[in-house]
């Protein structure tokens, strides 16, 4: 076996000695020479959103047509013909460009005349083209030849290495040697958890001298629950989760289940192409289960307007377009919020391409309503296996039935909200919400699809003592009745339903009513004789028509039953989307200058031009788009997720404007590594987070010291050539989360709703809203970060403090900053001073130098250097006589009531506490090692 790789070794190292190479014929690069020339001097008066002169350089087609002096600007080829060129040397102010700005240098001016020469081509930013698997830039061919054959030489562990030395021999730096083993496992530990390693895990990682010894801990961390909960909480900023709806009154949502799905997806390591296709479109998938449906909920963390008075359709179109620009910013890297007004500025994306894109999510069925339907109904389990029971006798009998039938059933859908209703006569939209009609009154409900369905569901509050009496007519006021309905909340349903039948506040009643074809327009009119004139008859909340019963089925208890589950009240409701059946299909037109108020022409379904030339599979919904955001053909989903996970890892991407990845957004520091990770990510490891991580941990990069050279800091202060392992500020969740570790108070239930944990009084002093800050009870006030209540109008104080976002919209990115309010957030907030308190308890029979021994080795797996330990133990011989002295100042510390017995030895209990406090905020607790 050893003469086997020794021969492989020489005949390898024969073929690379043997390589012959060309260069190529050097020539003009559109994307780094050109490009950002016209970006900074030219595309602002001569791109997407102004045409100057007629004349544009976004697309080449633009470029080279005539301008409004008839002729073109551009003469490929040459460049003395080219007034583009001739202008940039002009001596008049009115004549040369660029106009009243600095004029180009003579190497710009050089670049773009030698470029018009050679043809003036264009070419596609970077991160638009595919993917391709770069070559590794091997430092010798004997390193190459030792790869080739599973052997690493020198200070590299895999591929990452060979691609960062490269860069760091072009830029004059070295590395550093590997991190000590207590400083590495902490590092990984926060890296794949978010948590800070046990005194237990420090010292078997300490002991373990195997030489897979890293490579175990690292699959051992990557299969603790705790993985899903770290990565999960870096996912909800991308999908701005809130436990409430955003906007002036910010009231709760209930969505808690989509953040369960997500710390549940990154468990399983769910393949990332399968985790945003349930995201994108779980309800469009075959037979969904409630999981996909759970996870389309990542759209329905769109803010939601229930105030007084607005317009449904407004809201509705805003978070639509919320819909469009966080896929593209999360998914895609790109600023495609810019081309809702215009076309993009700097990117080849058309202003009409914005409008087919958003078509795709044009069509849900969310309509900005007070309920936020559609919901999945979450009903108690008995419920549930007679609502799966039923679903199947359908599926099983009636295939083409049972999708509406589960729509109808499980989400109460399609429903037809009051905002539908126009041509109001002596009625109006009760709080811009409900149908409230006097008696005498009436409304329009136009183009109804009704389509010779004959059972209509009535969702009303009737709140006078008498049963108010509502007419439906057809095509007018004066048309055939369809109906005549009685809407009593005191009567017994025929159906055998419970008097009242109260659902979500709403009395559901069900009415049968005769078929009529098509599309109708249908008029209702209500009576109420108990009623005063300028009193309600009664508040409609929705109504909805049934699918037709099948033929086979009419003559039994479906329908009965039916009814029975549609009225079933739920243990709770999830926000998700749905697709719009057919009959309920809206147009999209392009927004004129972006404005609602202001539609255009109508467009249909289609990605932009510039991805859609290089995918030739049909893109006609949700589904078949986010196949094709997952497909070999997008050249951004796989780079801009690798970038993000390079980000958490190294504190930044490899594209730092990890939102922006187009032409205007910082550039690579290593573009071939990117493109090298995105490949191996796509193709390599089949999607897989876990497996990608690991292969980033792995690498000599990412378990370098911290440490840093005078060389270093000159050369690379931003460590963007990684001459260093990664040492930044650990995030709010994680300086929370570790100090309730170190203190033993940290709760280690998974998953459920969120919780309210201790925050200072008057937070929440928000107007037009009921709601409180409640403490939970028992280990719920000590559960992860993850799970605390977030609502927009007023996160977490400690969230905000450090730099999260308030998740109105999403966050690619979160900006570190150093600012007093921080220190003093770690050093007095309730939920750190509790945590050291806790922590104080621990080593009671030591003194306080060995208290202070023990402390620093349980936090950070190595000794505590002495300096720091004179000053610690100073500290604490400087704060105890104080309370020593003053027996009230330690009831004030310890918020002991005068009658409260106070600890044995509180003094020396409340001195630990600040020791411990101190060790909480000191810079190996507060930074990642």
């Amino acid at each position: 076996m050893k003469n086997l790789i020794i021969i492989s070794i020489l005949g390898l190292a024969g073929f690379f000695v043997g390589k012959q190479f060309w260069e190529k014929e050097s020539r003009i690069d559109y994307n780094t020479q050109v490009k950002p020339i016209l970006n900074k001097n030219c595309i602002s008066c001569h791109g997407g959103v102004k045409k100057q002169g007629g004349f544009s350089l976004l697309f080449r087609e633009e470029a080279l047509g005539k301008t409004k002096f008839n002729a073109a600007a551009i003469v490929p080829g040459h460049p003395e013909k080219s007034s583009f060129i001739q202008r940039l040397s002009l001596q008049d102010p009115e004549e040369k460009m660029p106009y009243k700005r600095p004029p180009l240098s003579k190497k710009e001016i050089d670049i773009l005349s030698q470029w018009v020469k050679e043809g003036a081509e264009w070419g596609e930013h970077w991160a638009y083209q595919p993917v391709k698997k770069p070559a590794v830039p091997y430092s010798s061919w004997w390193k190459q030849a030792l790869s080739w054959v599973g052997i690493e030489a020198g200070w590299e562990e895999n591929e990452i290495d060979h691609f960062v030395g490269a860069k760091q021999a072009e830029m004059g730096l070295g590395h550093q040697s590997k991190a000590n083993k207590a400083d590495l496992l902490r590092r990984l530990s926060l890296d794949l958890t978010g948590l800070s390693p046990t005194e237990a895990e420090f010292k078997a990682f300490e002991m373990d001298d195997s030489k897979d010894a890293y490579e175990k801990k690292v699959d051992e961390l990557l299969k603790s629950p705790r993985f899903g909960e770290k990565w999960a909480s870096m996912w909800m900023d991308l999908a701005r989760y809130a436990d409430t709806k955003g906007y002036e009154k910010d009231d709760k949502r209930s969505i808690w289940r989509y953040r369960d799905y997500v710390i549940e997806s990154f468990n399983q390591n769910k393949a990332y192409d399968q985790f945003i296709t349930e995201q994108l479109a779980g309800d469009l998938l075959p037979n969904p289960n409630e999981s996909q449906y759970i996870a389309t909920a990542f759209h329905r963390n769109t803010a939601n307007n229930d105030e007084g008075g607005t317009e449904d359709e407004e809201f509705r179109v805003a978070a639509i377009l919320d819909r469009v620009n966080t896929t593209w910013e999360t998914l895609q890297g790109t600023s495609f919020s810019c081309v809702q007004c215009h076309s993009h500025p700097y990117d080849p994306i058309r202003h009409d391409e914005y409008y087919q894109y958003m078509a795709y999510f044009n069509n849900t069925r969310d309509e900005d309503v007070p309920d936020e339907s559609p919901y999945y109904r979450h009903f108690k389990s008995s419920d549930q296996k007679r609502v799966d029971s039923l679903l199947h006798f359908i599926k099983s009998k009636f295939p083409k039935e049972h999708q509406t039938w589960k729509q109808t059933i499980q989400f109460v859908e399609p429903k037809i909200h009051p905002h539908w209703a126009d041509e109001f006569i002596n009625g109006a939209l009760q709080d811009n919400k409900y149908l409230a009609v006097r008696p005498g009154g009436s409304v329009r409900f136009k183009a109804v699809p009704m389509n010779e369905k004959t059972e209509m569901l009535i969702a009303y509050k009737n709140t006078n003592d008498a049963p108010s009496q509502l007419v439906i007519r057809q095509g007018s006021l004066k048309g055939k009745v369809v109906a005549q309905i009685e809407l009593d909340t005191t009567l017994s349903e025929k159906d055998g339903l419970k008097k009242g039948n109260w659902a979500h506040g709403w009395t559901y009643a069900f009415y049968t009513i005769p078929a009529l074809a098509g599309k109708q327009d249908l008029y209702w009119s209500f009576s109420n004789k108990t009623c005063k004139p300028d009193q309600n008859t009664a508040v409609i909340g929705y109504w909805m028509l049934l699918p037709k019963t099948p033929e086979a089925l009419k003559n039994t208890s479906f329908l009965v039953l039916a009814k029975q589950l549609i009225s079933t009240q739920p243990e709770g409701t999830t926000p998700v989307l749905l697709e719009n059946p057919a009959e309920f299909k809206r147009n999209t037109p392009v927004f004129e200058r972006g404005s609602w108020l202001v539609p255009g022409k109508n467009v249909e379904r289609s990605i932009p031009n510039l991805f859609a030339k290089q995918y030739q599979k049909p893109v006609r919904n949700r589904l078949e788009l986010a196949q094709w955001m997952s497909s070999p053909q997008n050249p951004l989903t796989a780079r801009v997720a690798v970038n993000r996970f390079w980000e958490q890892l190294f504190g930044t991407g490899l594209v730092e404007t990890l939102e922006d990845l187009g032409s205007q957004g910082l550039s690579p520091s290593h573009q071939e590594l990117l493109d090298f990770l995105a490949y191996q990510f796509q193709f390599t490891y089949q999607y897989k987070p876990k497996e990608f991580l690991k292969y980033l941990v792995m690498s000599a990069t990412y378990q370098q010291s911290s440490e840093f050279t005078k060389e270093s800091i000159e050369k690379d202060p931003n460590n963007r050539y990684l001459s260093h392992g990664p040492r930044i500020r650990l995030s709010p969740e994680q300086l929370r989360d570790q100090a309730l570790l170190w203190s033993g108070l940290l709760s280690a239930k998974i998953g459920g709703p969120s919780v309210m944990p201790e925050q200072p009084e008057g937070i929440w002093n928000a107007p037009y809203s009921g709601m409180k800050w409640t403490k939970s009870d028992g280990e719920d006030q000590w559960r992860r970060s993850l799970y605390t209540y977030w609502r927009r109008s007023s996160p977490y104080p400690t969230q905000v403090t450090f730099d999260a976002g308030t998740r109105d919209i999403c966050l690619s990115r979160r900006i570190r900053t150093n600012t007093p309010m921080q220190a003093l957030n770690a050093l007095n907030d309730p939920v750190f001073m509790e945590c050291a308190l806790f922590f104080a308890r621990k080593f009671p029979q030591e003194n306080e130098e060995k208290f202070i021994e023990k402390a620093f080795y349980q936090l950070f797996g190595k000794e505590i250097p002495s300096a720091k330990k004179k000053h610690l133990v100073d500290f604490y011989r400087q704060v105890h006589p104080v309370y020593q002295k003053d027996i009230r100042k330690c009831q004030e510390f310890l918020h002991l009531c005068p009658d409260n017995t106070i600890p044995q030895d509180a003094p020396a209990l409340i001195a630990r506490t600040l020791v411990s406090n101190i060790l909480f905020n000191l810079d190996e607790s507060i930074n990642k090692p």
